[in-house]
């Protein structure tokens, strides 16, 4: 992968891969929404309210893989110095928060009917709440200092410690006795969710997955040419002093 920390050689490959990601989002999600709302059955207990799953599920799926790539990106940046890591961090941490923000958003939604209330201090609410909150923290720390580079190390740092939290979220309905069904999905012995739902779930998983690389790809060009134009000010003020 060192060869694509390169920015000249990310920029060619991200315009072939944008388009590609842009048109698969639009299709996937289509085709996602039209199986979530039509093509499948309404759950015998909860009806027609279950639909909420095909976007709440996703975005949590999302929310974890999201910071799961920052976290192993901060790493990158610490230690092997990579010149898009740190980037990618940065330009990922917003979308990683509004998907958080959709899964507690329509957690809650979804929770009301069910529960009878709109939030409770279970185990995986919270956890997804402090990952929330780790985001939040990450933009702030970054932009916190004079110095980005110390911003940037300052954040890498928080989320490495952050990264903790990921296991947590995934396995505390295991751990503790909690309001949240389990896994339903992506458990041992294969999915226990009828395909009727499971395909269009995972549709909208694919759709979320596609738009998260359309969106970074863009982001990321964005970020690269931020920093390109630092460095030019940096330069020209260089010179400017030296003369």
């Amino acid at each position: 992968m060192h060869r694509f920390a390169n920015p000249a050689r990310f920029l060619r490959l991200s315009t072939l891969l944008l388009p590609w990601s842009a048109g698969a989002t639009v299709v996937l999600l289509i085709v996602g929404l039209y199986l979530s709302l039509f093509g499948s059955p309404p759950d015998y207990q909860q009806g027609d309210t279950v639909r909420i799953m095909y976007i709440h599920v996703p975005a949590a799926w999302m929310s974890l893989f999201v910071y799961t790539n920052m976290a192993a990106a901060a790493a990158a940046g610490l230690v092997w110095k990579h010149p898009l890591a740190d980037l990618f961090a940065k330009a990922a941490a917003p979308i990683g928060a509004g998907f958080t923000l959709v899964c507690l958003v329509t957690g809650s939604l979804w929770g009301a009917p069910m529960w009878g209330t709109w939030w409770v201090w279970d185990a995986r609410l919270t956890s997804v709440l402090i990952l929330f909150f780790l985001y939040l923290g990450y933009m702030a720390l970054v932009n916190a200092f004079d110095d980005p580079q110390r911003g940037t190390r300052a954040g890498n740092v928080l989320l490495l410690v952050g990264i903790v939290n990921v296991p947590i979220i995934k396995f505390s309905v295991d751990w503790w006795n909690t309001l949240h069904q389990p896994s339903s999905v992506i458990k041992m012995g294969g999915p226990s969710i009828d395909s009727s739902m499971l395909i269009p779930l995972l549709v909208m998983a694919g759709a979320f997955t596609s738009y998260f690389i359309a969106v970074v790809i863009l982001r990321l060009r964005t970020e690269i040419a931020h920093r390109k134009i630092q460095t030019l000010r940096f330069s020209v003020a260089g010179d400017g002093a030296t003369g």
